[in-house]
Order: structure tokens, then C-alpha cells, then sequence
């Protein structure tokens, strides 16, 4: 039996994670917060669990490298990566928004928006059939509107917090967001037992959870 390898974003999602595989039977002995390795390893059940950047999730799953990951929905749809997104883990919940100090973004021909996330920005105006420049920024987008650098930022939001302090407000809701469980497509059909006994028991938890909510 092959070992099947799951990628977990090292940050905000994995100690969530930890907790749901835990509940479905699933642990990793030598896993320490403190520890500075990357792959841990459960020899019984013939798993490994490799840390990356979270932004990497999908791309270490799309290319074989794991069998599955588990990254925010975010990350999936900015990446592109042809992957199975096999469950809703129900955790890290947000939503893409369109937010600005206004709503004159709406009237122009090309607004410029800044935004962490390029790829969703072009996809959610193109369907609306409105063109669109955008800013590529790594952090603190709120930033952006306010000083002329864009008319407008595509973000995730939480709470609203920053925005509101900020002096910007959501003007459209784009999706849904939460951590998400994908598969890479040949180890889905390789390694379908294994992988099928994983999912099913990392969905009971999930269902669980929800009941009790």
C-alpha cells in the first residue's frame, strides 16, 4: 500500500485541520507546534502530512507532489489548479467582496482595482461584462482607495473591521469562502480506497459538526 500525502498550509488552517483529522481517526505522533520539520508521518495508517505555504496547497496537489490538501477556497480559485474539491471543511468561513470609499467605481468604463487576488477580480467583472484594471498587492489593499492608487480593492472579509476603520465599505459580495479538502486527479483514481476512506471520514466529521452547531 502506498503512502497517501496530504498538504496543509502551515498557518491559520492547520491547527482546525488537526482537530477534524483527529475526530476521524487520524493522527500524526511526532507532530509538534514547536517542531521545525515538514513532513510527519503516520506509519500505521500509511500517511504523511507535508507543511508549505498556503499559497503552494494547490499547486503541490495538482502536480502529484500530495494526494490532497487542504487550503481556503480563496487560494483554490486564485490558483487555477485543475483539482478535485472534494469537501467543505465548514472552517476559515469569509467572503470576497468588491470595497471602496464609494461607489463611483461602478460608473467608470475601466476601474482599477487593487487586490490580492488578480485571477477572481478579472473572473467576477468579466461575468458581469465589465472591464477592469488590476493592481497585484501582497498586503494591506485597504490601503490602496484610499491613497488614489485604485478606485476600488477585491479582498477577503471577515468581520469588516478593517474596512470599517478604514473608512471602506462592501459594495458587492462575490462567494462564499471557507477551507476546502482537494485532490489531485490521478491519486483520486490511483489510490481510490485509501483516499475514498479518508474523505468519508473527514465528511462524517464535518456532518458531525454541523448537527451540533
Amino acid at each position: 500500500m502506498n503512502y497517501v500525502t496530504i498538504a496543509l498550509g502551515k498557518g491559520r488552517l492547520v491547527e482546525e485541520t488537526l482537530s477534524i483529522l483527529e475526530e476521524a481517526g487520524i493522527v500524526f505522533p511526532d507532530f509538534s507546534k514547536k517542531s521545525r520539520k515538514l513532513i510527519f508521518e503516520n506509519k500505521r495508517q500509511q500517511l504523511r502530512m507535508v507543511l508549505v505555504k498556503a499559497s503552494d496547497v494547490p499547486t503541490y496537489v495538482e502536480r502529484g507532489a500530495a494526494d490532497l490538501g487542504v487550503v481556503g477556497k480563496d487560494t483554490l480559485l486564485e490558483s487555477q489548479a485543475k483539482v478535485y474539491e472534494v469537501v467543505d471543511l465548514g472552517f476559515g468561513i469569509c467572503k470576497f467582496a468588491v470595497a471602496g470609499l464609494n461607489a463611483s467605481y461602478q460608473n467608470k468604463a475601466k476601474p482599477i482595482i487593487a487586490t490580492k487576488y488578480p485571477n477572481v477580480a478579472k473572473a467576477y467583472f468579466q461575468e458581469k461584462g465589465q472591464s477592469i484594471e488590476t493592481i497585484k498587492l501582497n498586503g494591506s489593499v485597504e490601503l490602496a482607495p484610499l491613497i488614489g492608487l485604485s478606485d476600488c480593492i477585491v479582498d477577503i472579509v471577515e468581520t469588516g473591521k478593517t474596512l470599517k476603520e478604514n473608512g471602506l465599505q462592501v459594495y458587492e459580495e462575490i462567494s462564499y469562502v471557507s477551507a476546502r479538502l482537494i485532490a489531485n486527479r490521478a491519486s483520486f483514481k490511483t489510490k481510490f480506497t485509501q483516499i475514498g476512506e479518508l474523505i468519508n471520514s473527514i465528511q462524517e466529521v464535518v456532518d458531525q459538526r454541523g448537527e451540533r452547531s
